[in-house]
């Protein structure tokens, strides 16, 4: 079942672009129930798409009248515009709002773009703008700031986040039960979800945790971050950072890693663009070279760096540059992946810290169409991470309303199997939530669940 609640309906959703993140958006939403119609200019993209999936596929132009009719725009839901252009995403939307009465959402890249995009959501009328590589620059800081983490995710406006590790051998938490957790660590934090192998376990509290496990805690910010440091791991950010290619992702990550006083190298092949990064990123060193160059990296000090990143346009080779670095270095790397997606085979390649352009823009549009599905508003649903190739959902909800969930101990409450409540966020205040807590009106709550299609609290009940 796609859906664990019969309030929730199957919206009508247009999708215009059929690339990466469109192809992406049409498996995950056609899973949850949805009717979709693609737009492509490609008919070869089309027929790819509606021979694998139940969906309608129309060649055209997104931004045309007609074809936007053709569609069903009149009766549509939502249109989601991620073409490989800004403008044409956003004169999709816009010419959408005119024409019918449904959401739009528009993937806007460009820098010059991102500065407004307060501005032109609002003028727009656009319920989300989002840029997969702005996003996906934020997650790789993120990581760099914790480097002896596999993943940081946010929760509660930055109140909150959730982090990902795994246990070396001699760990303090190797052989240890989640119920004796307190006796051994002072930190307030819950453990989550938990990897072994390739099974993924929302753990009791009588699990007991082994080396190799990658394992998921949640906690307030100060309480993630003093965690770790109890359990051995270092939680200084890095110092200085390698990157490899000199696109808009890497733009944006060094722009935030300038910000946070580390400094930054970028390797990028056109000499025409290392001019445009020097003036953009006066702060930063700019050097016009080959990243794939085993000389220029070692002159460049790859064997020294704190942190070496590759965001190139091509995921083997950024693949094949963390396989180096991670031989020659004691770097901590994050590998950025487009494209390929045997997931199966990148984690046995052990290449560590891994970001999916692709999986974050998908992840914050379905977040916004399931919470719509459910309660009409696209309200409900404050954040949404998949994690472990997709097995665990971690959904922040915003509790709007009074329901079967609201106002009664937890130890009263009945949940679904293999449903955690994380945390509740009351007025900024991070609770990790005992039997005798209560979810209240106006809380946030976070819920860790091997489950899909949750659209609001109510779903986690049995």
């Amino acid at each position: 079942m796609a859906f664990s609640n019969s309030s929730k309906r199957g919206l009508k959703i247009i999708i215009v672009g059929c690339g990466k993140v469109g192809r992406t958006l049409v498996d995950r939403l056609s899973k949850e129930g949805h009717d979709i119609v693609v737009i492509d200019e490609n008919q070869d993209r089309i027929d790819n798409l509606t021979n694998l999936y139940d969906i309608m596929g129309i060649q055209g132009n997104g931004a045309s009248y007609s074809t936007q009719v053709e569609a069903g725009i009149n009766d549509a839901d939502l249109i989601i515009a991620v073409t490989n252009s800004d403008e044409l995403n956003l004169l999709c939307c816009t010419i959408a709002k005119q024409m019918g009465d449904c959401a739009s959402i528009a993937r806007v890249r460009n820098p010059d773009y991102s500065k407004e995009i307060s501005y032109l959501q609002e003028k727009l009328g656009l319920v989300m703008i989002i840029n997969p590589e702005l996003e996906a620059a934020r997650e790789i800081s993120s990581i760099l700031s914790l480097p002896s983490t596999l993943e940081v995710s946010s929760f509660a406006h930055g109140q909150a986040e959730m982090v990902e590790f795994k246990i070396e051998e001699g760990n303090v938490l190797d052989g240890l039960a989640i119920k004796d957790l307190h006796r051994t660590i002072s930190s307030k934090v819950l453990i989550t979800a938990v990897k072994r192998g390739s099974e993924v376990i929302i753990p009791t509290g009588d699990f007991i945790l082994q080396t190799n496990d990658i394992v998921c805690a949640v906690g307030a910010r100060r309480f993630a971050r003093t965690f770790l440091s109890e359990i051995g791991f270092k939680t200084r950010q890095v110092k200085n950072c390698l990157i490899v290619g000199g696109g808009k992702a890497s733009y944006y990550l060094a722009k935030l890693l300038l910000q946070a006083r580390i400094d930054v190298s970028i390797i990028e092949r056109s000499k025409e663009r290392c001019e445009e990064l020097s003036i953009a990123l006066p702060k930063a060193t700019i050097i016009n070279g080959d990243g794939g160059d085993e000389s220029l990296l070692r002159e460049e000090g790859i064997e020294y760096i704190e942190s070496f990143v590759p965001l190139t346009g091509i995921d083997e080779e950024n693949i094949i540059l963390t396989l180096y670095a991670n031989q020659v270095s004691n770097a901590k790397v994050v590998t950025k992946v487009n494209r390929i997606n045997f997931d199966n085979v990148l984690s046995q390649l052990n290449l560590g810290s891994v970001v999916y352009p692709r999986h974050i823009t998908a992840e914050s549009i379905i977040a916004y169409v399931r919470a719509k599905s459910a309660s009409g508003d696209g309200n409900d649903i404050l954040t949404l991470y998949h994690l472990f190739d997709q097995k665990v959902e971690a959904i922040e909800f915003n509790i709007n309303e009074k329901s079967a969930a609201v106002g009664v101990p937890f130890s009263v409450l009945k949940f679904k199997d293999n449903v955690l409540i994380a945390f509740i966020n009351r007025n900024g205040t991070i609770i990790i939530p005992s039997g005798s807590d209560t979810i209240e009106v106006g809380d946030t709550v976070m819920v860790v669940t091997t489950h899909t299609g949750f659209g609001n609290i109510k779903d986690t009940l049995r």
